[in-house]
């Protein structure tokens, strides 16, 4: 990529994060720099860069890391979303847990249907909605596990809790 072209990505993100948290005036209030040189960071023909800790506050205030991820896109990467990662691992760690629930519902509703030795109609129908519940759940057991492993694996982080 050109010198030229990066900068003008840059000074794009400048503009779009000046834009995120209210414009010059807010952007000059959160960073404590004054409104001119905001103004001249928003101008696309200035040569003014932001400073790191401006961007660091700018972002900070509007949670969007614009600038961050532009130079992180310029450098060949891309930012990841910690929470999104973990979000994922929760996903799976729940979905289990609903399979097992709908799995132990299943056996229940079959031990109760052949304790008499004879599955009646009713019992029937019932053991097979359990099935079809346990269906739904190792399906969306296999949507949670697909993202983990698109995402190249991640931790349980399982944590043993207890009431006193």
């Amino acid at each position: 990529m050109s010198s030229e072209a990066w900068f003008h990505r840059v000074k794009a993100a400048q503009r779009d994060l000046i834009k995120l948290v209210g414009g010059i005036e807010r952007a000059s209030d959160v960073s404590s720099v004054s409104p001119s040189h905001i103004g001249r960071m928003n101008n696309a023909r200035d040569t003014d860069l932001m400073p790191l800790s401006v961007v660091w506050a700018l972002e900070n205030d509007c949670g969007v890391p614009i600038v961050t991820q532009a130079m992180a896109e310029l450098s060949g990467r891309r930012l990841s979303d910690p929470d999104a990662d973990h979000k994922a691992n929760i996903d799976v760690l729940t979905s289990y847990s609903e399979v097992m629930q709908r799995a132990s519902a299943l056996m229940g509703t079959a031990a109760l249907a052949i304790a008499d030795g004879n599955i009646t109609p009713a019992e029937s129908a019932s053991m097979d909605r359990e099935a079809a519940s346990l269906e739904r759940g190792l399906a969306d057991l296999r949507r949670a596990l697909a993202i983990v492993k698109a995402n190249g694996g991640g931790k349980a982080e399982l944590r043993v809790v207890r009431s006193e």
